[in-house]
């Protein structure tokens, strides 16, 4: 027997205390709130409850005898006026914004919508019945305290990121069982663990996992959103990857993870939502107070501002709404043990109302709240709205995706002309881009590749975007790859190219690792996983968005990631806390903490540096001590040989450790040092890593473990 009386108004959400569940659920404009209750397997709720108290605009009941695994939604009854941005339907069942487990999947029906579709304007309303195509919310028991789930807190300078996506990385795994591949469990199988803990990854990023959906128009096309940038709900863990474990595979993975070593990182998507622009379908947030949970435009309510390419943008200016984001953030690290948080187009979270401060609520929310501010926080830090592109613009605590090291790093190796600069400024932290918001070089997430784009295998391989499995016509996707294929578009059989792509990717990888920051890898690159070209795959759940643990083409390169890793690990020199800036370090006032050379050894003056040209050049580097080992990293890009001189100034003997002229990149054990003055041969397309004869080298692997 259910009873109901008043509740409370906080929590959010559906909890449970052990003889009945509070519900609580915001609506600044909503006139009254029904809780409707599903049975297992039935098409329609069994009983509707109307939520009995108002509480500053938290509608709330509680109700004696219902129990976890409960089914449950709700109908927001307002006014259906689009003018004003209201669009309330009671028709229309709304999913729970604070469920913490979701039951089912979109069904795509024209009853999804509040407004009847196919009318140039939509602000007729549609009054059929949604919920038998609707997920419902499950209530779930009370969160017990697991110390196993207690976040890692590893210094960002001892980070290495691996972005990857649940599915895509475990679906062909053959040590996987094939019941769990594809699932938030197999993140916790050995052999995935063991692979990412040989490459020396300490945190792995995952593409979004909270729920989302699949947009209609890729349904119609027989695809779905495979990443997962389309959100539905900010608690629960999309089902779609749960498996027989449920959400116990999740928390198991991530305490697997964390007993190796490995923080998680959640790729978080709220600056908009999946119930697009005011065309979009009603499943949550717009049913239960769109003119809250959304920017609207001033001059036209019945239109969202769209900062984000995807018809909306979440209001976190609105207190309410902030409340939700920051409540959810908590909720996954306390209740899962996340280490921290990649925010997808991060500039709309700083929109305050409409232009993007440092200095937003949101931010200073952040900073002061007890659980967020020990975690990771890293901002893409750019939106499409006006004054969207942010990069260096975010506050202290902050790290950003360095969007301009990547296309340094590609424009530099692919050989085009006056890159030079660019690249030894990412290689010495993106000083001129951070150090005015007073962060270090951790602020620079640093990469070649990510999930949006190519991979660095067709990074190497491909000039023009091939896209056509998305359905679009090759249209969607940018242009801008900053890619050469070196003879042939895709793939070939010619000895010679491929030597010069697995090179050029070797360099790539290398100069991620050695530059000042936090390095990240992107899925795969370590076994050149190749998506043929297409530079957005979001929508392939299939061989070409996987990675095919069948297949090694450079069985070498997962070797040679592992050793850029001990090398980053053992060189201090490499992950330092401060910037690069040409201090004087010794007492003798000869050594500074950079020298960047010239290949005849003097040091680059302004003349050098002004040569478009010139693609050859030396960086030597040491700790922010003078005490302690230094490096010497020689730089050729050039098609040809380059003949490097070692300037007396710097020192010496030095021992070469790392080459990428080598496909492991270890130098065998046994070769001689170089003395001050002696030249060094430089290959064509390398880099070669030296270090003072004065401390350990890292133990490599050099060919199969």
């Amino acid at each position: 027997m259910i009873s109901v009386d008043d509740g409370v108004p906080a929590p959010l959400g559906a909890h449970f205390d052990g003889r009945g569940v509070n519900f609580a659920l915001f609506s600044e404009n909503a006139t009254a709130v029904d809780l409707c209750l599903f049975d297992a397997g039935e098409r329609h709720e069994t009983r509707t409850i109307r939520l009995p108290c108002r509480s500053d605009d938290v509608f709330h009941g509680y109700l004696r005898g219902v129990l976890p695994g409960q089914l449950y939604g709700y109908r927001v009854h307002g006014p259906w006026d689009p003018a004003r941005g209201h669009r309330f339907n009671a028709a229309k069942l709304v999913l729970d914004p604070y469920a913490r487990k979701i039951a089912g999947r979109i069904h795509w029906h024209d009853s999804l919508y509040g407004h009847r579709r196919g009318l140039q304007r939509p602000d007729q309303i549609d009054r059929r019945d949604s919920a038998l195509h609707m997920p419902k919310g499950v209530v779930t028991a009370p969160e017990v305290s697991d110390l196993a789930l207690q976040p890692l807190r590893r210094p960002l300078s001892e980070t290495v990121i691996y972005e990857a996506h649940v599915k895509a990385l475990t679906m062909t795994h053959p040590d996987v069982p094939e019941a769990e591949r594809g699932t938030y469990a197999a993140l916790a199988h050995p052999a995935i663990i063991e692979h990412l803990w040989k490459l020396g990854v300490t945190a792995l990023e995952l593409l979004p996992i909270q729920a989302f959906v699949d947009d209609r128009f890729l349904v119609e096309r027989g695809l779905v959103n495979f990443w997962g940038y389309s959100p539905l709900n900010y608690f629960a863990p999309d089902p779609r990857y749960l498996g027989d474990a449920g959400l116990a595979g999740l928390k198991a993975a991530i305490r697997e993870l964390n007993a190796a070593g490995i923080e998680t990182i959640l790729d978080v998507v709220y600056n908009h939502t999946a119930e697009a622009d005011h065309t979009g379908p009603t499943l949550s947030f717009r049913g239960i107070d769109n003119a809250s949970y959304y920017k609207l435009d001033p001059e036209d309510p019945r239109r969202e501002i769209d900062c984000t390419g995807c018809g909306n943008t979440f209001d976190v200016a609105h207190p309410r709404v902030m409340q939700l984001v920051l409540d959810s953030l908590r909720h996954w690290v306390t209740a899962y043990g996340v280490a921290g948080f990649r925010f997808d187009l991060a500039s709309s979270l700083g929109r305050a109302p409409h232009d993007f401060s440092p200095r937003a609520a949101f931010f200073q929310a952040v900073a002061q709240d007890p659980v967020l501010a020990r975690v990771k926080l890293i901002a893409e830090p750019w939106d499409i709205g006006m004054g969207g592109y942010q990069l260096g613009g975010y506050p202290r605590g902050w790290s950003e995706w360095n969007d301009q090291f990547r296309d340094s790093v590609r424009g530099f190796w692919r050989g085009d002309p006056g890159q030079l600069p660019k690249l030894t400024q990412g290689l010495s932290g993106s000083r001129e881009i951070f150090a005015p918001s007073r962060r270090s070089p951790l602020a620079s997430i640093n990469f070649a590749a990510s999930h949006d784009g190519y991979t660095l295998a067709d990074v190497v391989a491909y000039e023009a975007k091939h896209n056509h499995a998305n359905g679009e016509e090759n249209r969607d996707g940018h242009g801008h790859n900053v890619s050469r294929h070196y003879g042939v578009e895709g793939p070939t059989d010619d000895p010679e190219i491929l030597a010069i792509r697995a090179r050029q990717t070797r360099n790539m990888l290398a100069t991620i690792f050695l530059a000042q920051g936090v390095p990240m890898l992107l899925m795969g690159d370590e076994r050149a996983r190749t998506q043929g070209g297409n530079n957005n795959a979001y929508c392939q759940d299939n061989p070409i968005g996987w990675m095919d643990w069948s297949r090694d083409p450079d069985p070498d390169l997962t070797l040679f990631v592992a050793n850029l890793t001990r090398l980053r690990r053992e060189q201090p020199a490499l992950r330092r806390r401060d910037f690069l800036d040409g201090a004087r370090i010794d007492p003798d006032e000869t050594l500074r903490d950079v020298h960047w050379l010239a290949p005849d050894g003097s040091e680059m003056g302004e003349g050098a540096w002004g040569d478009a040209e010139r693609r050859c050049i030396g960086m030597q580097i040491g700790n922010e001590t003078a005490h302690g080992e230094r490096l010497l990293v020689l730089v050729n890009a050039d098609a040809t040989a380059c003949d490097f001189a070692l300037s007396p100034v710097v020192g010496g003997p030095w021992r070469p450790v790392f080459d990428t002229a080598l496909p492991t990149g270890a130098v065998p054990p046994g070769r001689p040092p170089f003395r001050a003055g002696a030249h060094v041969a430089m290959p064509a397309r390398s880099i070669l890593v030296l270090t003072a004869d004065c401390g350990t080298v890292p133990d490599f692997v050099h060919g199969p473990a």
